[in-house]
Formats: structure tokens, C-alpha cells, sequence
């Protein structure tokens, strides 16, 4: 597959468990795919960031864990995409982008490779594609290219990038050094200098720049990483990587691994609008806000409030004279916080995961790749779940050990296997699956089809469910 000089691969990087945006952004839903910033989710905006003629189809890797969600909100925007890379565990940016580097090098002689977040926020997105392809020259000729934010505040929660000796009297510099999340203070000084950028964590270089100097510093990746890419599987749209060959890499990220100690490191400055979004503060500094400063967004009602972020993905939130505060609630979970110490969060990230309260990484609502369920109502030896299931789609067919299901149609059309039965039901129509016995719930119609399950027995767990068949390579 010989592609033109001018063709960039866009890698986009979808894993990250996304606690700092809790309770919104949960380890079984991040941030990447929820709808912060826009009108489309954030991975949705970053793919849809390159459809344009000078970048080739994106490569995207993610968890396993999401696979489904990934491939569900492509399909949404039109993008069918079989490119996407599984990764069994994260093992951060450096692994990641060896083994698109391998990958894109196995159709073509030495591409030239993007590395972007999949939750990033890019306001200017003209300026900021501008940017990227000018340095398409720069890494043809083996410089390793990053791009640095133009800061317009002292911020603590971004490494930084100096800027060195100008490269051809042009638009791009030399690092002179990459800098560690500083203090106050030091922030301070790096935006009074004018020549300091935010890493911002993209990158651009020819894939056989980025593997020889990754076999240059650090070969243990590149070689688990080719390990990793002759034992992956192949299905469906997904090349899943083996879990104990990637596993057992020692993780980095480029910026260690690669780009503070690489021999030709440039920066090109950009001024793009950009934002990680590392916390609610972040948010509402990028959001519309009314004359008083305020950002709401959902089943919000607030008076007198003033430079706050006010959002409910859930109950109806009632605000009053708030003075900088954040309060975002979920279905299941609400968090209040000063603005300015929105992004203090870890220390009771820390607190909820000793006490294993679910709500840290589990939503109310879990999607599968054949629709969505939520929890209703969970009681001793007991729980009551909505089912959706999409047209067309199947749970698996499947038992349980210690549970008994009843099942009530409540929308839609429903098929079900119990053993050797078929059986159809209709909108207030219901059946029994008994513990032990083979079953499958199957929506034969073209619209969602509703269901509500009622679980009955000693133990309720996701995990009692033994799978004999599945069009979705779960068993």
C-alpha cells in the first residue's frame, strides 16, 4: 500500500481511566467517550478532527475493556473502522505507539505517524492541522516533532517544554529541555520568559525514527512490543494483543522513554485553543458561561451563583448562590468542590478505592456490545435490571449457577432460547429462566426492545455467567 509523502497515519490513543472528571468519567466509561466539550463525544471529535485528504484512516488503540464502546461510537459518526489495536492492560504512550510504529511499517516503507489523545479539546482545528503538516518536513528528516501549547496561565498541572535554537530560521525550535510539572512559582516564571510551552503530548515522526531510537534507549519495549504484534489475534475489527507477552512490559511514556533523551527533538508552538481537560476547572474555563460567569449544562435550576460549573446527568440539581464552586451529579454520585481545587481530587480517589465503593469505577449503566443495562434496584438476594437490546443484536447464549432470571418485555419484541424452546413474547408478556438452564435473549425486531429482569438467588455477581455461544467473541 504505497501512500503519497503528504499522507500522515493519525494513532490515536484511547485508553486512560479518566478519574480526575468522577463521577461523569469512571473506569468502565471514561472520559474519551463521554460528551464534554461539543456536540459529539470527545474520541468521536478527535477522529473526525482527520477526515481530511492529507491523513490516512486513523489508527486507534484502546483497552479491551472498551472495545465495544470504541467500535459503537464510530459507527455513530459513520466510521466503520477496522483499526482499532486492543491492549489487554495499559502499559502507557510509549508501547502504544511501537507497536502502531511496527504495524504501519508492515504496509509501508516509513510512514509518517501522529500520536494524539483521544481527549484532548481543540478549539482551532484549522491551525492546529496547519501546524501538524508543517512539520511533516522536519520529521521527514528524522526529527522527532512535538508540539507545545502557548501558555496563558501558570498552570502546575502540565510538564513543560523550553524552547531552544530556531531550526532553519523557521517555525520550529530545537527543545532545549522538557521540564517537570512545576510549582507555582516556577510556572510563573516560565509564562513571564515567553519561550516555555504546555507539552501537550502529541507527536509526530517517522515510524522508523520513533523504533530506532526506541531501540536505541529502550530496546525491552521494542522487542516485548514485536512479541506482542507476531502473537496477536485477528477478529472481526480488532487485533487483540496477547496478555502475558504485553503485560509483562515495563511501561513508559514517549516523553521518558523517548523524547527527553532522543538526538533530533523539536517543538513547534501552537496556539489552537487547546485543553487536556484535567479537571471540572478546566471544563468551565473552556465552556460558555452566562453574564455571571456560570456553566450549566442538564437538569440544572441555579440563582445567584456565581463562576460555578453546575451539571447533572441525573436528578435535578437546585443551586443557590454558589461563589466558584463545582457540582457535577450522576445518576448514582455527586461531586461539590471549590473550582480552584477541582483537580485535587486524587487524594479521595485514593479514599473511595480502600473503601471499594463501586460507584468510583462503575456506572448505574453498563454497556454491552448487543445494547445497555442498568441497575434499578439491588437488594439482598435480589436485583432488578432495564435491559436494552439493540435490533437485530443476541445476548449470549448462556447459564448461571446460582441464579434464577425472570424476564418482562415492556417494549419491543422478544425472542428467547430456554434448552430446546423458542418462544416470542410481546409488550407485557413474561417468562422464567430457571438456575441452570441454557438460555438466550435475542431482539428479532427493528426497534430497542425493552426488557425488565428480575435476578433471584444467592449470588448476583456479572461474573456467574457461563457462555457457550457468543457473536462476540466472549467466550
Amino acid at each position: 500500500m504505497g501512500m503519497s509523502e503528504s499522507i500522515i497515519h493519525p494513532v490515536i490513543l484511547c485508553g486512560g481511566s479518566g478519574t480526575r472528571l468522577w463521577p461523569l468519567s469512571r473506569a468502565t466509561y471514561p472520559k474519551q467517550f463521554l460528551r464534554l466539550y461539543g456536540n459529539h463525544t470527545m474520541v468521536q471529535e478527535t477522529v473526525r478532527r482527520f477526515v481530511k485528504k492529507e491523513f490516512y484512516e486513523p489508527l486507534l488503540i484502546c483497552n479491551e475493556s472498551h472495545r465495544f464502546i470504541l467500535a459503537e461510537q464510530l459507527r455513530q459518526i459513520g466510521l466503520e473502522s477496522n483499526r482499532l489495536i486492543l491492549e489487554p492492560v495499559g502499559r502507557n504512550t510509549a508501547p502504544a505507539a511501537a507497536i502502531a510504529a511496527l504495524m504501519l511499517t508492515q504496509v509501508e516503507d516509513d510512514p509518517l505517524m501522529l500520536l494524539t489523545p483521544a481527549d484532548h479539546v481543540i478549539v482551532d482545528n484549522d491551525r492546529f492541522l496547519k501546524a501538524i503538516l508543517s512539520g511533516a518536513p522536519l520529521a521527514r528528516r528524522g526529527f522527532s516533532m512535538t508540539f507545545g501549547v502557548v501558555p496563558d496561565a501558570p498552570k502546575t498541572g502540565y510538564g513543560y517544554i523550553k524552547q531552544g535554537t530556531s531550526i532553519d530560521d523557521g517555525y520550529a525550535y530545537e527543545v532545549s529541555e522538557f521540564v517537570e510539572k512545576p510549582d507555582k512559582h516556577l510556572a510563573q516564571s516560565y509564562v513571564d520568559k515567553g519561550n516555555y510551552f504546555w507539552n501537550s503530548g502529541i507527536f509526530l515522526f517517522s515510524c522508523k525514527t520513533y523504533i530506532s531510537e526506541l531501540e536505541r534507549l529502550r530496546p525491552d519495549i521494542l522487542d516485548a512490543c514485536k512479541s506482542s504484534l507476531e502473537a496477536a489475534k485477528e477478529e472481526n475489527d480488532f487485533l487483540r494483543l496477547p496478555v502475558q507477552t504485553f503485560s509483562e512490559i515495563k511501561g513508559s511514556s514517549i516523553d521518558y522513554a523517548v523524547m527527553e533523551q532522543c538526538e533530533k527533538a523539536a517543538v513547534i508552538p501552537i496556539d489552537v485553543g487547546w485543553s487536556d481537560i484535567g479537571s471540572w476547572d478546566a471544563l468551565w474555563e473552556i465552556s460558555n458561561k452566562d453574564h455571571d460567569g456560570n456553566t450549566t449544562e442538564g437538569n440544572v435550576v441555579q440563582k445567584g451563583s456565581i463562576n460555578s460549573y453546575i451539571r447533572s446527568d441525573g436528578p435535578l440539581v437546585v443551586a443557590q448562590n454558589l461563589q466558584e464552586m463545582s457540582v457535577i451529579a450522576s445518576k448514582d454520585a455527586i461531586f461539590i468542590s471549590p473550582r480552584a481545587k477541582s483537580e485535587k481530587f486524587s487524594e479521595l480517589i485514593d479514599v473511595l478505592s480502600k473503601q471499594k465503593y463501586l460507584e468510583l469505577t462503575q456506572h448505574t449503566r453498563t454497556l454491552r456490545p448487543w445494547g445497555s443495562f442498568e441497575e434499578l434496584k439491588l437488594g439482598e438476594n435480589f436485583k432488578v435490571k432495564l435491559l436494552e437490546i439493540k435490533p437485530g443484536a443476541s445476548i449470549s447464549l448462556q447459564f448461571h449457577r446460582h441464579r434464577s432470571e425472570h424476564w418482562v418485555v415492556v417494549g419491543g419484541r422478544a425472542r428467547i432460547t430456554r434448552d430446546t424452546e423458542i418462544i416470542d413474547l410481546d409488550p407485557n408478556e413474561s417468562t422464567y429462566v430457571a438456575e441452570g438452564v441454557r438460555h438466550r435473549l435475542e431482539n428479532p425486531g427493528t426497534k430497542i426492545l425493552h426488557v425488565v429482569e428480575v435476578q433471584s438467588g444467592t449470588y448476583l455477581g456479572e461474573d456467574d455467567i457461563v457462555r457457550l455461544e457468543d457473536r462476540y467473541g466472549r467466550i
